[in-house]
């Protein structure tokens, strides 16, 4: 599949994805020694939704616009509200206008302390990411291939932290690149925090994925493999995305319970012509 973001920003999978980036970060916040974000594959930072690329896909109005809409329990707002008060702080005139990718999501949660590396190759996209970032003193934009900074930047001098593996799925070996960025990544820094983001369309490639993933973190004796997937409708081979996955390898232990506290209530307002539904689980290694 060919993921161009533009098309697809505020659409279900990001609200999936970056609901589970600030409970990640939100975690880390906890103690006060530093941490570093490191976002693998960055894109360009900010979307116009009233651009052409994102009025044609119009994925927003049935993601994050839905959401925002959304009425949750006090225990789920409590724990959404993080992220849904950084996409009203980009839209402050209440229309949505424009939608924050993963690497401002995170820098809106980073302290004093804390630091972000945000690796991004495609030159439009990353002048986009610089100029987003308005030469951010705490958020340094490289210019290299995603699969290279994991080697180059694991591990940080914090020794804490979050690395976001999320490729734009371009290439036919998408998901054999990223187990295998995700195993030489794990070998260097196998204590730190990785978020893992996948098409979910193929069965056979979405499993051999999540195995392989397991095995790998379980190889060190402590590392745990938390798998969640979340589908707002049936998923056709040849048709749009409707399903979108995650890994997160040594997730925070709070992470889990607050899952499922949270998915339940997105599965109405994200659902597709019907209640969608979710698995969240940690697979056997």
């Amino acid at each position: 599949m060919n993921y161009r973001h533009a098309f697809h920003a505020g659409n279900f999978a990001d609200v999936i994805k970056h609901i589970v980036l600030v409970r990640i970060l939100t975690y880390l916040q906890e103690k006060p020694a530093p941490f570093r974000v490191i976002d693998s594959h960055a894109g360009a930072g900010l979307y116009d939704l009233t651009g052409e690329e994102a009025i044609r896909g119009g994925e927003w109005a049935t993601g994050i616009a839905r959401v925002l809409q959304a009425r949750f329990t006090d225990a789920a707002g409590d724990l959404i509200k993080p992220y849904l008060d950084i996409v009203r702080a980009f839209n402050p005139q209440r229309d949505m206008t424009a939608y924050p990718g993963s690497p401002l999501i995170a820098r809106a949660l980073l302290r004093p302390q804390d630091s972000m590396v945000a690796s991004e190759l495609e030159p439009l996209a990353r002048k986009q990411l610089i100029n987003a970032l308005r030469r951010d003193t705490q958020a340094r934009v490289v210019d290299l291939d995603g699969w290279q900074a994991l080697t180059a930047f694991v591990p940080p001098k914090e020794r804490r932290g979050l690395v976001l593996i999320d490729p734009s799925f371009e290439q036919k070996d998408e998901f054999e690149r990223l187990a295998a960025g995700f195993s030489t990544a794990y070998a260097k820094w196998p204590t730190g925090t990785y978020q893992l983001w996948y098409p979910a369309k193929n069965r056979r490639l979405t499993e051999a994925l999540a195995d392989h993933v397991a095995t790998v973190a379980a190889a060190g004796g402590e590392g745990k493999c938390l798998r969640l997937e979340f589908s707002v409708a049936p998923q056709q081979p040849d048709g749009a995305l409707t399903s979108t996955g995650l890994l997160v390898v040594n997730p925070p232990w709070t992470l889990a319970s607050e899952l499922r506290v949270i998915l339940p209530e997105l599965e109405r307002p994200l659902g597709q012509g019907g209640v969608s539904r979710y698995r969240l689980e940690l697979p056997r290694s």
